[in-house]
Parts: C-alpha cells; structure tokens; sequence
C-alpha cells in the first residue's frame, strides 16, 4: 500500500518518471530495511531518504536534499502518519487498492518547504546563529575601537610626560636667569 503523493510538474516527463522511479526503489528498499519502530536517515546520491517505521507498521517516508534538516523532516513524517492514522481505518490499510489519495499530504508539503517556517526550533536556531554573527561582528568593531582607544591613551600619556619634562626644562632654564 502507498499514499499517492501529490507531485508538481516538472520539465520533461522523462525527468519525472526517472525521478519517480528513483524516489519509488529508494522508499521500497529504505522501508523494508528500517526495523519496526525506529527511525533512520539514509544517503543516496545527492538526496536523503528519512524514514520511521512506527510499532503499528505504518512508515512515513520523506526524500530531501543534505541541507533539509533530519529533525524537521522526521517531525513532517510524525505529523502527517498521525493525521493519516486520525482519518483513514486501520482496517483498510492492508486492504487497499494500490493508492490511498490522502489530499492532506500537499498542505505538509507546501508548509514544509521552507523548514525555519514550519518549524519554530530551526527558526529560533537560524535567528540565534544571525544574532551570533552580529554579535560577533559587534565585538569586533568594539575591540579595534578598544585599541583605538589604548592607542589615544598612550598618545595622550606620551604627551602627559612630554608636557612635564618641558615644564621641567623651562623651570631650570628660568631658574639659571634671575632678573635683577
């Protein structure tokens, strides 16, 4: 039995039905090898299969890219097995046609696109590591400031010691002169 996944159309048909087959051999393989309640990511090419293979033996499968993160996507397949299991029987999972229609899945699709918006810790993690570079950059510019400074107070206490020492000339120069 599969969940028949809603797909975009792509440039060639040709394209699409080599990707398919690829996405259709890899999710067999992937899900016949992952143990009964666990999860795993698997590399294949440029792609990563994530899989979860609940108790109930009901699996959840997302392909993505290597920058897709492995916690979002195992969160995706989570949130779409529970509401499929919420809306269609068990009883009709083994006695299914070949396809179920689960029209549900393309809303998940559409909103887990872009990870840092479907998932609030990757938008937190990504606005932490902009605050980081900010931080880092503030702290930079305030340590060659700092040395600015430094450099100023030792200008300015190098004139300090100039200042007496002609201070001190003078005093000895005037003193050698006495107007009568």
């Amino acid at each position: 039995m599969s969940i028949e996944f809603p797909t975009r159309a792509l440039s060639s048909n040709c394209l699409y039905y080599h990707v398919k087959e690829f996405m259709d051999f890899a999710c067999k393989i992937v899900a016949e090898r992952t143990m009964v309640g666990s999860r795993a990511s698997v590399k294949e090419k440029e792609y990563i299969c994530h899989v979860y293979v609940r108790s109930d033996c009901l699996t959840g499968l997302v392909i993505a890219d290597h920058e897709y993160p492995q916690r979002v996507a195992h969160t995706l397949i989570n949130k779409v097995l529970e509401e499929f299991t919420g809306k269609v029987p068990k009883s009709q999972w083994p006695t299914a046609n070949q396809r179920i229609v689960y029209g549900e899945l393309a809303d998940y699709l559409q909103k887990y696109q872009d990870p840092k918006q479907a998932d609030s810790m990757t938008k937190i993690q990504s606005e932490l590591d902009e605050t980081k570079i900010i931080l880092y950059d503030t702290i930079e510019k305030f340590l060659e400031r700092g040395e600015k400074l430094e450099d100023m107070v030792d200008k300015s206490d190098r004139l300090s010691m100039q200042a007496k020492a002609f201070f001190q000339v003078a005093r000895k120069t005037n003193s050698c002169c006495v107007i009568l």
